[in-house]
């Protein structure tokens, strides 16, 4: 092989090597908190369909309470009432249980509006439970408890 050969199979390669580490997906603490950060954005902008996104199609939220459709249908309430959720997650503790992830976070949730949210307005601390699916972490469960 020629030089000139030698040196664009070089540069080919370097190409290729850096497509690869372009392509590897991020750790699963990294991808979860992603995840989290997505969904309190999502209340925010009053959004449904991308605060649920990331929920299992069998998620149960606080033993029953709630599930992936009720708790889209939540915020689709709280928007047409003229409501306004905000959310604001402090540090994501995460912890790997086997293949499986749980985070704990702190959250403080205020309401803006006509009503429904002042009374749940609060600091919450929330312990969701995380799974891959399809290449994805979805949440399957949370459970929350008011702290103040």
């Amino acid at each position: 092989m020629d030089r000139r050969w030698k040196g664009r199979f070089a540069v080919a390669c370097i190409v290729a090597l850096l497509a690869l580490a372009g392509c590897h997906r991020a750790p699963a603490e990294s991808r979860i908190r992603e995840a989290i950060q997505r969904m309190a954005q999502a209340a925010e902008r009053d959004d449904a369909g991308a605060l649920v996104e990331p929920l299992t199609a069998d998620f149960d939220g606080n033993g029953g309470e709630l599930d992936r459709q009720r708790l889209g249908g939540l915020l689709r309430l709280l928007r047409l009432r003229g409501e306004h959720a905000g959310v604001a997650p402090g540090p994501i503790d995460l912890e790997p249980r086997g293949s499986r992830w749980v985070a704990t976070v702190t959250v403080t949730l205020t309401g803006h509006g006509s009503g429904l949210l002042p009374e749940e307005a609060g600091v919450y601390r929330v312990e969701s439970a995380w799974r891959e699916e399809g290449g994805e972490w979805r949440c399957y469960s949370a459970s929350w408890r008011r702290e103040l």
